[in-house]
């Protein structure tokens, strides 16, 4: 019987969970498919129930989803549990539907070596929305303590500061004048997203060593990344986050931990250009 996972979402339709998915599946010989569940708040019960029945083996969730998703599901573990934050949806042995996070191994997995040791620089995460506790967790992790963050909202902030207590908050409205005293900058809104909203200012007063993390991976470089990176800082997109990430859910669902080779790479490339 093939077995059916997927990815919910709104909007959804630039996700390349199914192309990554449907890779290993392939290549490790697993009946599976993969495919897109485009939803509405009203929805996730339904979506939760079919996990349940064994309609679904799996999903994953995205944006506005992972936060929303902790309500419907018997049990959040692990990052999920530190972040409040869930990505990664699975059935366990006593059918009870549990919510994992592999974003904070994603982001630690992709760029931790560039992160790690530096106990004293500065982080900022921009954005405080579904990946932002994720994102915050992992940079602890990596050791630094020095972390703040900005949103267009302060309210949310507010909320993560309640969860993670070391935070710092730095206004929207001074977050362009702040920007200079940071070491690592790491994007966590969906601005630059395909077809969306960018940043409507530049970043040159960064510093020359700057660590510049995009977690958007479509486009593979957004109007900042490509700004940043012609001035010569050290940029990154969030395409290795997303393999990784995506990488931990397949294992959590299918006990393989699948390689990342260079076909796979190739071909997320090629369906970003």
């Amino acid at each position: 019987m093939k077995k059916k996972f997927g990815i919910i979402g709104k909007p959804i339709k630039h996700s390349l969970s199914p192309v990554l998915h449907k890779y290993w599946f392939k290549k490790y010989g697993i009946n599976a498919d993969y495919e897109i569940i485009e939803a509405n708040d009203k929805e996730l019960p339904e979506i939760i129930k079919k996990i349940k029945q064994g309609d679904y083996a799996g999903i994953n969730v995205t944006l506005p989803f992972k936060q929303k998703i902790i309500n419907h599901i018997d049990k959040i573990v692990n990052d999920a549990e530190l972040t409040g934050s869930v990505n990664t949806v699975l059935l366990n042995n006593n059918k009870a539907v549990i919510g994992e996070n592999t974003d904070v191994y994603g982001l630690q997995a992709a760029y931790l070596k560039e992160i790690e040791n530096n106990f004293n620089k500065k982080a900022l995460v921009i954005g405080a929305g579904g990946v932002s506790p994720s994102v915050i967790l992992s940079i602890k992790k990596s050791g630094i303590k020095n972390i703040s963050i900005t949103n267009r909202t302060d309210e949310k902030c507010i909320f993560l500061k309640k969860k993670f207590n070391f935070l710092s908050i730095i206004p929207w409205v001074d977050f362009k004048s702040e920007i200079k005293n940071f070491d690592i900058i790491i994007n966590a809104t969906s601005l630059g997203l395909k077809n969306g909203d960018d940043f409507n200012f530049n970043f040159a007063n960064t510093k020359n060593e700057v660590i510049y993390i995009d977690t958007v991976y479509n486009p593979l470089e957004t109007k900042t990344f490509k700004y940043l990176k012609e001035e010569g800082r050290k940029v990154f997109n969030g395409l290795d986050m997303f393999i990784y990430q995506g990488q931990k859910s397949f294992y959590l669902w299918n006990k393989v931990n699948p390689e990342i080779d260079d076909g796979l790479v190739e071909l997320l490339n090629s369906k970003l250009k």
